[in-house]
């Protein structure tokens, strides 16, 4: 478990999630998703057509592991932007069950030796970033505070998380990672159906970027709703996906300032080109690339309208999203949505409206 104590709520939260998992159905899709009307599992047809009209674009809702609301094509796969970087974390708690990296707190530069090289005016705090600081975006990679002190938001930061996992941990490559990693060791044991892929735009623009269609994408939400376990078989630890979803980055971390500090020569990037790059506070509800609905400095629920159990991953600021409220048995995914906005402090936000409209769907718990 992390080394940040979870606070005793969440502790408790995290027993209850667990007593609730074993109470509710443990039907998983198979082939395809299995359908079930909306009434039969405690859901208002009329208020999820008010929810998917509101969000648009094109997704599923998907109750106690039943495929329940569907709009647009939910078969086709595209690029998710930053709600791919959730994978990335499986991928590493996985490195980690299996032996190919030593501690989540083991040094980065074990692996990618350049970091030792960098910024020596400054100490040559890169020699110390570890998985931790690249999971949970405090590292400070291309800024000049040291590894652990602040947040930044940061795709160069992620393109060198990808590229030493993958690449350097897993031994693969760019035109070789969806055959020999992404699917044997995830997608094919989820049963994916539209042929998700790590490589969204190709192998030479923005690797690493997930195209991953709506279906599919809640067969993974799924996977962190029953902790880890699909159709019987523990393919990751529950300690993992638990942390995952429940250690959020602390409101004592600040966001990370604008002073830049170099980079490894010939750096890529994961989207972004600003450099610095330092997008967004954590709002205390960043934990290990997943977003939780955790609270700010000031108190403030991420997503007020929602079960403080939801978490989700999200794209271009929410129009590809993926969100989980295990107290309600719910996964959601969608693409392509109208919607724009999913930060708490943020008035009329509209993931958290999305996220109340759902809600008001549920008859019965």
């Amino acid at each position: 478990m992390s080394s940040r104590r979870l606070a005793a709520g969440a502790v408790a939260t995290l027993l209850a999630l667990g007593s609730l998992s074993r109470a509710l159905s443990q039907e998983y899709p198979g082939k395809d998703w299995k359908r079930s009307d909306p009434e039969k599992l405690g859901l208002d047809p009329s208020a999820l057509r008010r929810f998917s009209d509101y969000v648009g674009g094109r997704g599923c809702v998907t109750r106690h592991g039943y495929l329940v609301h569907t709009w647009g094509d939910g078969t086709r796969r595209a690029d998710v932007a930053s709600a791919s970087k959730p994978f990335y974390t499986f991928f590493l708690f996985l490195a980690l069950h299996r032996g190919r990296i030593q501690s989540l707190d083991e040094k980065v530069v074990k692996w990618e030796p350049r970091l030792g090289k960098l910024n020596p005016k400054l100490g040559y705090p890169d020699r110390d970033i570890t998985w931790r600081h690249l999971a949970n975006q405090t590292s400070c990679y291309g800024l000049a505070e040291r590894p652990g002190t602040a947040f930044a938001y940061n795709d160069w930061q992620m393109a060198l998380f990808w590229d030493t996992l993958f690449l350097k941990v897993y031994k693969t490559s760019y035109d070789r990672v969806d055959r020999e990693v992404f699917h044997p060791l995830l997608t094919d044991k989820i049963g994916c159906q539209d042929n998700p892929t790590m490589m969204a735009f190709g192998v030479r623009d923005r690797a690493g970027r997930v195209a991953i269609s709506p279906r599919d994408f809640a067969r993974f939400g799924l996977l962190y709703m029953r902790r880890g376990k699909w159709q019987g078989k523990q393919l990751l630890p529950a300690k993992y996906v638990e942390m995952a979803v429940s250690d959020p980055v602390p409101n004592t971390i600040p966001r990370a300032g604008r002073k830049a500090a170099d980079m490894i020569p010939g750096q890529r990037s994961h989207g972004s080109e600003r450099i610095p790059d330092n997008q967004t506070p954590h709002f205390g509800s960043y934990s290990w690339l997943w977003w939780t609905n955790g609270k700010d400095a000031d108190g403030v629920r991420m997503w007020p309208d929602a079960p403080p159990d939801t978490f989700g991953a999200f794209g271009h600021g929410g129009p590809r999203a993926m969100w989980v409220v295990p107290s309600l048995g719910i996964v959601v995914s969608y693409n392509d949505a109208r919607i724009r906005g999913w930060r708490n402090g943020k008035k009329n936000n509209p993931t958290n409206e999305a996220m109340r409209l759902l809600v008001a769907s549920v008859r019965k718990r």
